[in-house]
């Protein structure tokens, strides 16, 4: 059975079509709110009316459904970029700064130079590109669910990297996130070196 493809998908790419914007790039992000790791953003480019069969905001597939897609946005895009600002980063100058350095390298890494970025949420990171913030995008933009893949996918593939370095807080199940499990791993090991120390204030006992 074929997945529905969401309704307007292209709605806001296709406005700035009409705008005469030529390359249009959705951005989107991963990983804001874990307790380790990094946050990762993405990119992407797509080709005007694009269809990905079974796309939609990362949130709402499966993990699987994420993997199959996963290649199959990077083959259809015209252009795409990945980055990340470490978990150190995201200590020095705060989780939103952070995220906005992280989509900031995503769209400067692009092959193709964007003339127009639309970006998942209602907070402006300030590319020097004209700009427009799409709240829930990932739900409503083909190009900002296609970033949202992207970037999900690779911090869970980071994460399952990590695990193997830290095999004793079990980030492979997890992700890095504030879960029960994660707490008590926490409480029995301590803090590692990829901990956000700022998310763990209570504590760390900094302020």
């Amino acid at each position: 059975m074929k997945e529905k493809i969401p309704v307007n998908w292209h709605k806001y790419e296709n406005a700035a079509r009409a705008k005469g914007y030529k390359a249009i790039c959705g951005v989107d992000e991963a990983g804001r709110g874990p307790l380790a790791g990094p946050v990762c953003a993405a990119a992407v480019i797509l080709p005007p009316d694009c269809i990905i069969e079974g796309l939609n905001d990362s949130k709402k597939l499966s993990e699987k459904k994420r993997e199959a897609l996963f290649d199959v946005i990077k083959n259809e895009a015209l252009a795409y970029s990945i980055a990340m600002a470490s978990e150190k980063e995201i200590d020095e100058i705060n989780i939103l700064q952070a995220t906005f350095l992280a989509m900031k390298r995503a769209v400067d890494s692009l092959s193709i130079k964007p003339d127009y970025i639309l970006v998942d949420g209602n907070r402006d990171p300030l590319f020097g590109t004209d700009t427009e913030l799409v709240v829930k995008g990932d739900s409503l933009s083909a190009s900002i669910a296609a970033a949202s893949v992207l970037a999900k996918v690779t911090r869970d593939r980071f994460m399952l990297e990590i695990d193997k370095k830290y095999p004793q807080y079990q980030f492979s199940k997890h992700k890095g996130y504030g879960t029960k499990l994660h707490y008590e791993m926490i409480a029995e090991y301590g803090i590692s070196d990829v901990h956000r120390r700022t998310f763990l204030k209570k504590l760390t006992g900094e302020k």
